[in-house]
C-alpha cells in the first residue's frame, strides 16, 4: 500500500441517512485495513453507534467479490474477466431489446447509491437502455413522505432545517420513528425536549425512543397498529374544536383550511379513541400541549409511512403541522426522517420511475429538454415514466414486463414486499445482473455477478436526511479485481454505443448532475466536489452563485403562489386481527441494518442479534403455550415465518414484532403485503395480520 494508494480521510459512515462524520486512518500490515475514529460534525458530535465503529469490518471481509462471476451451465458461478462479463451483458440487452422492445431492460437501483452512482444510473437507464423501466428501494422506504411533502410544501427535503435545531425543541411528537436503535447519535438532539418533559413517542412498542420518555421526561402513546392516521385526524379535530390553531398563519401561509374542518369533524377524541385505543382525554391534553408549547416539532418515520395509506397519514402531520404554524417559524417545525444513507440524495436524481435530475418530473417539456441539452441528445430519445418498484418487480419474466433486470445496491429478495413474489418474480427472468460488493441473497441468484466497490474505496457525495451534501473520501485501495459502477456504466454504454459523455471520474459526474439539477427543486449547480472539500456547509437548494439552504419554507412554500397545501384525507379501516389473530409490525434493530446483508457479516453485530426473535407480550404467548425460547410459527396467506420466542412487556398484546434483517425462510417480508398507496407506490409494509403457533 502506497501513500497514494491509502490516506487518513474525513468522510461519513456507511449506513443510515444520519451520515455521521468519521475519520479513518490506513492501517497497513493490520487485519483491518483502516482505524475508525469519530468526527466532530453537526449530527453526530463525534459520536457513533455500533455499527459505525465496526464499519471498516467489510473492508476485510473474507468473502469479498473480487472477480466478476457468470452462471455455467451446471447452474453455478464462476469467474470470468471483465471483458467477459461486460460482453455478455451487451450481447444479451442488444438480443432482448430486439426482440421484445426497450423496456423489456429493468433498472432497480438503491438509497445506499452515492448522488454520482444514483444520477449515472438514471443517465445510463434512459439514454443507454433507452428504457423506461427503472425504479428503486427508496420507493419502499420514503416514497409516502416525499409525495405527502410534495404535494402539501411543493418539494421533499426530509428535514427542511438543520438537526440541531431540535436541540432547544420544547415538544417534540415522534410517530413511527425509532432513532434509539436506528440512528442512536440522533438520541443527543432530543435532550432539550427531555429536559422539558416535551418528548412525545407514539408506537405500539415501548421501543428505546419510547423508553427515553420515562420519570417525566415525555409521554408514550402506545396507539393500536396501523392506527396513526385517526389519532392525527382526532389531534387535528381537538385542535380545531377548542381553536388551537395559528389563525394568522393558516389564513395568510396556506389554503385548504374550510375542507380539512369539514373532513375532521367527525373525529372527535372519543371517536378517535376507538380506533386508535388512546384515551379520549389524552388526545385532548397533546393537541393542548403541541399547541401551547413556544417551540414545536413533529417528526415521522417509516412506521406511519409503509402503510397502502402512508401517503394520507404523513399528509396528516403536515396539516397537524401547518395549523399550529410550525413549517418555516424560527425554532418549530415538521420534518421526516430519511433511513437509508442517501435516501434522500438518491431520490432527487433519476432513479425514480417519473424522475430526472433535480427532483424534475420526467413528463415535464421543459425539465426533458433541460436535461437532454446537458446529456447531450434530443430529448425525444429520453423515455416517459416508467412503473415504480412493485410493479416493475411483479412484471419480471410476465408477457410485456421486463426480460432482464440489472440491481444496484439492492438486496431485494430479503427487502421487498411479499417477498417470495419478488423471488419467484426474479427466477422467470432471462437475465439478472447485480452489482455488489459482497455476495448477497440476491447477487446469489443472478446470471452475472459484478463486483464493484465499497464506500471507503471510492470517491463521491452523499446527501443526508437534512439536505446536507457531504463528501465520501477514498481511504484505503479497492482490491484489484473490484470496479467503480461509473466505469461499468461507463464501459457498457460504449459497448450499447450510448450517445452522450460517459465519464468515470465521480467529481466529473458531480460537475454534470449539478448541470441537470440547475433550475430544479434540488438545485446542486454551485456545489463541486473542491467546493465541498474547502468545508462548505452544503444544503440543497443550493444555486450557482447562492449560499445554500439549510432552512426552507421561512419566505414561502414552493407552490406558484407561495402557500402550502391543506389537503383532506380519510382514514380507511386497516386489516386488523380478528379472534386470536395478531398485527404484525417489522422494523430495525440496534446492531442491523436494512437486509442485513453487511451487519450480518460483522462478528460483534451478528453476536448480538444472531438469529429472527419475535417479540411477544408475555400473556400472548401464555395464551399460545409459549415460553422464552421456544419457536413460534407466524403465518398468512402470502407465506410462514418461524422465529425464536422473545417476552416482553414493552408491546401490545394484540401485536407481534419482526425485524426485517433476516434472509432466507427467516425473511419477515415473506409475511408483508405488496398493496400499495395509490399515490407514492409504497407497499403495505406496516399492516400484516397473522396466526401464532407452538411450533412442537
Amino acid at each position: 500500500m502506497t501513500a497514494l494508494d491509502a490516506r487518513v480521510a474525513d468522510t461519513h459512515c456507511p449506513y443510515c441517512a444520519l451520515q455521521c462524520a468519521m475519520t479513518l486512518t490506513p492501517t497497513p500490515g493490520e487485519r483491518l485495513p483502516a482505524a475508525v475514529a469519530g468526527r466532530d460534525f453537526p449530527t453526530n458530535r463525534g459520536g457513533l453507534c455500533r455499527k459505525g465503529w465496526t464499519s471498516t469490518e467489510l473492508l476485510a471481509a473474507a468473502d469479498r467479490l473480487t472477480a466478476p462471476l457468470v452462471r455455467g451451465d451446471d447452474g453455478e458461478l464462476h469467474a470470468t474477466t471483465w471483458e467477459a462479463a461486460l460482453d455478455l451483458i451487451a450481447a444479451r440487452v442488444r438480443e432482448i431489446q430486439a426482440e421484445s422492445g426497450r423496456d423489456a431492460i429493468g433498472v432497480f437501483g438503491g438509497g445506499g447509491l452515492t448522488n454520482e452512482k444514483a444520477y449515472q444510473l438514471g443517465k445510463f437507464a434512459r439514454i443507454a437502455l433507452r428504457t423506461s423501466r427503472i425504479d428503486y428501494n427508496g420507493r419502499f422506504c420514503m416514497s409516502s413522505a416525499a409525495a405527502a411533502a410534495n404535494r402539501a410544501f411543493g418539494i421533499d427535503r426530509g428535514l427542511p432545517f438543520p438537526l440541531e435545531d431540535l436541540d432547544t425543541a420544547a415538544t417534540i411528537l415522534m410517530l413511527g420513528s425509532n432513532v434509539g436503535d436506528t440512528m442512536p447519535p440522533f438520541v443527543s438532539h432530543l435532550q432539550g425536549a427531555r429536559a422539558r418533559g416535551g418528548l412525545i413517542v407514539v408506537d405500539p412498542r415501548r421501543s428505546s425512543t419510547a423508553k427515553l420518555t420515562a420519570d417525566g421526561a415525555g409521554l408514550h402513546v402506545q396507539s393500536v397498529p396501523g392506527s396513526d392516521l385517526a389519532l392525527l385526524l382526532g389531534l387535528i379535530h381537538v385542535v380545531i374544536a377548542e381553536g388551537l390553531h395559528n389563525a394568522a398563519y393558516v389564513d395568510q401561509r396556506t389554503t385548504g383550511f374550510d375542507a380539512l374542518r369539514r373532513s375532521v369533524s367527525m373525529w372527535w377524541p372519543e371517536r378517535a379513541e376507538t380506533a386508535t385505543g388512546v384515551p379520549a382525554g389524552l388526545i385532548r391534553s397533546l393537541a393542548r400541549r403541541l399547541a401551547a408549547s413556544e417551540s414545536t416539532y413533529i417528526l415521522t418515520g417509516r412506521g406511519v409511512e409503509q402503510h397502502a395509506d402512508g401517503t394520507d397519514t404523513a399528509t396528516a402531520a403536515i396539516n397537524l403541522a401547518l395549523l399550529l404554524g410550525l413549517p418555516g417559524t424560527p425554532g418549530s417545525g415538521y420534518g421526516t426522517l430519511t433511513g437509508q444513507g442517501n435516501g434522500q440524495g438518491g431520490r432527487e436524481h433519476g432513479q425514480k420511475s417519473d424522475q430526472l435530475p433535480g427532483y424534475r418530473r420526467i413528463d415535464d417539456p421543459a425539465a426533458r429538454a433541460h436535461v437532454a441539452a446537458v446529456w447531450g441528445v434530443d430529448a425525444d430519445i429520453i423515455p416517459g415514466p416508467g412503473i415504480p418498484a412493485v410493479q416493475l418487480l411483479r412484471s419480471s419474466g410476465r408477457p410485456g414486463g421486463v426480460r432482464a433486470l440489472l440491481v444496484h445496491g439492492s438486496n431485494v429478495v430479503v427487502s421487498s414486499p411479499d417477498v417470495q413474489s419478488v423471488r419467484d418474480a426474479l427466477a422467470r427472468l432471462d437475465l439478472l445482473v447485480v452489482s455488489d460488493f459482497l455476495l448477497s441473497e440476491t447477487a446469489a441468484l443472478a446470471d452475472v455477478v459484478l463486483p464493484v466497490l465499497q464506500w471507503a474505496e471510492e470517491e463521491g457525495t452523499m446527501t443526508n436526511l437534512e439536505g446536507r451534501v457531504l463528501r465520501r473520501r477514498r481511504a484505503v485501495p479497492p482490491p484489484a479485481g473490484a470496479r467503480s459502477e461509473l466505469w461499468v456504466m461507463a464501459e457498457l454504454a460504449r459497448r450499447l454505443e450510448a450517445p452522450g459523455s460517459w465519464d468515470p471520474d465521480p467529481s466529473v459526474v458531480f460537475d454534470e448532475l449539478a448541470r441537470a439539477s440547475e433550475g430544479g427543486p434540488a438545485d446542486y449547480s454551485g456545489l463541486s466536489h473542491a467546493a465541498l472539500d474547502e468545508g462548505l456547509v452544503a444544503h440543497w437548494p443550493y444555486p450557482r452563485g447562492g449560499t445554500g439552504t439549510p432552512r426552507l419554507f421561512a419566505d414561502g412554500f414552493a407552490h406558484a403562489d407561495g402557500r402550502a397545501r391543506l389537503i383532506a384525507v380519510r382514514a380507511a379501516r386497516p386489516e386488523t386481527p380478528a379472534g386470536s389473530d395478531l398485527s404484525l409490525i417489522t422494523g430495525r434493530l440496534l446492531g442491523h441494518y436494512q437486509s442485513g446483508a453487511q451487519t450480518r457479516r460483522v462478528a460483534e453485530l451478528a453476536a448480538s442479534d444472531p438469529e429472527l426473535v419475535a417479540q411477544l407480550h408475555p400473556a400472548t404467548a401464555r395464551s399460545r403455550g409459549l415460553a422464552e425460547g421456544d419457536t413460534v410459527r407466524l403465518a398468512n396467506p402470502r407465506g410462514v415465518v418461524e422465529a425464536r420466542v422473545g417476552l416482553t412487556a414493552d408491546i401490545r398484546p394484540d401485536t407481534v414484532f419482526l425485524p426485517f434483517h433476516f434472509p432466507g425462510d427467516a425473511s419477515a417480508n415473506l409475511l408483508t403485503s405488496d398493496r400499495l398507496d395509490p399515490v407514492s407506490s409504497m407497499p403495505e409494509f406496516k399492516n400484516a395480520v397473522v396466526t401464532a403457533s407452538k411450533v412442537v
